[in-house]
């Protein structure tokens, strides 16, 4: 019986596997607190591993993680009292709030992370004084993953639940699925439901046949 239960997820950095396409991310993270005027802007895909970081980040920082859906103009003076995380930062925010929050925590000398999915010069604000300070701010981003890292991914996400999967499978899926975290999740999902209903394992043959299934 399949309950849908939610998988338990560590952001410890003992779990974020680094690679070529994130190790620059990472490093910027150790220079902490160094960074020019407190902030720093992460991007990458969905899935990049943003969200990891930050995490990692504010568990060095003590600093709090909020979503724009957290930032109003009423809360901005009470969010730039300690270090701060903004996740998705490029989508929706209150972009007169965000101004104020990043001029305020400049001013207080608090650290700013924010992650979006775009450099910040790309980001959507039609704010001109906030779209300046955004692009003044360092950034770095995350590539998409390599084969060996997509490969480690893969074997991290069904060690996560518990399935125990053979090198030959992964060798399969690496060269046949888009090359992001994203998918990586989504696939190892699949597998795991199908397998689970036909009470099966996870095998060659059934990632062929989803992947087929999928194409057609």
């Amino acid at each position: 019986m399949s309950l849908g239960l939610a998988l338990p997820v560590s952001w410890s950095r003992e779990d974020f596997l680094v690679a070529a396409g994130n190790e620059a991310a990472l490093g910027w993270l150790d220079r902490w607190p160094d960074w020019p005027n407190q902030a720093l802007v992460l991007h990458g895909a969905a899935g990049s591993g943003k969200t990891h970081l930050a995490h990692i980040w504010a568990a060095r920082s003590n600093a709090r993680l909020i979503v724009p859906a957290d930032l109003t103009k009423d809360a901005v003076d009470g969010l730039a009292r300690q270090p701060l995380g903004l996740d998705d930062a490029d989508r929706g925010a209150d972009p007169v709030a965000l101004f104020h929050l990043v001029n305020l925590m400049r001013e207080r000398g608090h650290g700013l992370l924010q992650t979006g999915s775009l450099p910040p010069a790309q980001w959507s604000y039609t704010l001109p004084d906030l779209m300046s300070r955004l692009k003044a701010m360092p950034a770095a981003g995350i590539a998409p993953p390599d084969d060996a890292l997509l490969a480690a991914v893969l074997v991290k996400l069904f060690s996560d639940r518990q399935l125990h999967v053979g090198e030959d499978v992964v060798r399969y899926l690496v060269p046949r699925i888009e090359r992001s975290f994203h998918a990586a999740r989504h696939w190892v999902a699949a597998l795991d439901a199908a397998a689970l209903s036909e009470g099966r394992a996870v095998t060659v043959a059934l990632a062929r046949r989803l992947l087929d299934e999928a194409a057609s």
